[in-house]
């Protein structure tokens, strides 16, 4: 099999609106470095089309979702500077695919991860700030119709992003135990704690930074790391204002237009 193929025909979903088949039918449900391969192919199209990479997000943090694609672990994806959506301000729908949404708690890191055999204290020392955070999901796949090998070739159904405007660092809130509540149009739709993310979400980066040290790719220094999210995903649709309130770290929100 070509793994080019299989990222033209994601492009061409991403840039015409129009999802397609689930690529397991071809590629298998085992072959998750296959999939790897589809994703690393669109990411240097993307970098060699001027987009620059800024961090990188965690999928499947939940156990229940991870039962439900039949893995074992989390998976990964990249964040595009383009993928930014400003804190309080809007996106149009013309330009998603199938939008959801989910409360994360992000990270911005101080310094390289590069070290072998990465602990737990290593990524609290590598953390700068952290900041309350909305991820925009979307899928190129017809109907959210996936497994493991279908999200991960599409960028871990990475499409755009939010973050609020007033960093915290570690110790001024309970990374573990805070509480989330996101809503929309004054209605909550999702809540969780910080421990809905694989226990932590430190624990989540902490596999992240792992694994990026293993294919030789480390984190770095400035980079954003969306570490997974704390409550389930919600449906949006053109008119929504969602808002996603983090006890003791803040406020994050956006608005879906026409």
């Amino acid at each position: 099999m070509d793994a080019n193929i299989f990222a033209e025909r994601l492009r061409t979903a991403s840039s015409s609106k129009l999802p397609i088949d689930p690529l397991r039918n071809e590629i298998g449900l085992e072959n998750i470095d296959f999939a790897y391969q589809i994703q690393n192919i669109n990411t240097a199209h993307r970098v060699m089309n001027g987009a620059r990479i800024v961090g990188k997000k965690i999928g499947l943090t939940s156990k229940a979702v991870q039962k439900q694609l039949g893995v074992d672990q989390p998976d990964f994806g990249v964040l595009f500077h383009d993928m930014e959506v400003l804190n309080g301000l809007s996106i149009s729908v013309k330009e998603l695919m199938q939008p959801k949404v989910e409360a994360e708690i992000a990270f911005v890191l101080a310094q390289d991860l590069d070290e072998d055999n990465l602990t737990i204290i290593d990524i609290m020392d590598a953390i700068d700030y952290c900041l309350p955070a909305i991820e925009i999901v979307g899928s190129r796949i017809e109907g959210w119709n996936i497994k493991i090998t279908d999200t991960v070739a599409d960028n871990a159904s990475a499409s755009h992003y939010v973050v609020g405007h007033r960093p915290k660092t570690l110790d001024e809130f309970d990374v573990v135990n805070c509480k989330m509540e996101m809503s929309c149009n004054d209605k909550i739709i999702s809540t969780g704690i910080g421990a809905d993310c694989l226990g932590s979400p430190l624990n989540a980066t902490l596999w992240l930074a792992k694994k990026m040290q293993e294919i030789g790719n480390p984190l770095k220094a400035g980079e954003l790391i969306f570490s997974g999210a704390v409550g389930p995903m919600s449906v949006v649709n053109a008119g929504d204002h969602i808002q996603a309130n983090f006890e003791g770290l803040g406020t994050v929100s956006v608005i879906f237009e026409k």
